[in-house]
């Protein structure tokens, strides 16, 4: 099971880089590249929520479910 952090693709989408994106929402740059490279371990809902506004859009739009082939049903 892993979760896949598609931030990278939403601030293509909005044309927002990530500086931007980090002063809007209050975090520093290294901790939003933690988030966008997937090596973050968590995200407090505080953050999350502050970056969809920023982007508008979704959670389901950031980060995505995808299930290892090893893993049963």
């Amino acid at each position: 099971m892993s979760i896949i952090v598609n931030l990278d693709v939403m601030l293509a989408r909005r044309k927002i880089s990530s500086k931007e994106l980090a002063e809007a929402v209050g975090i520093t740059a290294q901790n939003l590249s933690i988030l966008k490279t997937g090596k973050a371990k968590a995200i407090r809902f505080s953050t999350l929520s502050a970056i969809c506004r920023t982007l508008d859009c979704t959670p389901g739009d950031i980060l995505e479910f995808q299930k290892d082939d090893a893993e049963p049903d």
